[in-house]
């Protein structure tokens, strides 16, 4: 999985906490703790930030 560049992860922020997030291998995780007390994680999906809770995302059929 190939890097975001700096100035996309510059500007986006958690859609929970709006802390600045980064990125860890093929996912995105806050910087500030979420309502559970620990770091929310985003997926990349083919190199897109999806910005959205686990329980929101739709599963693509392949």
């Amino acid at each position: 999985m190939a890097n975001l560049p700096q100035q996309l992860l510059d500007v986006l922020r958690c859609p929970v906490t709006g802390s600045r997030l980064v990125q860890e291998g093929a996912v995105l995780r806050s910087t500030a703790e979420g309502p559970d007390g620990g770091a929310l994680t985003y997926e990349l999906d083919e190199g897109i930030p999806v910005l959205l809770p686990a329980e929101r995302r739709v599963v693509r059929a392949s």
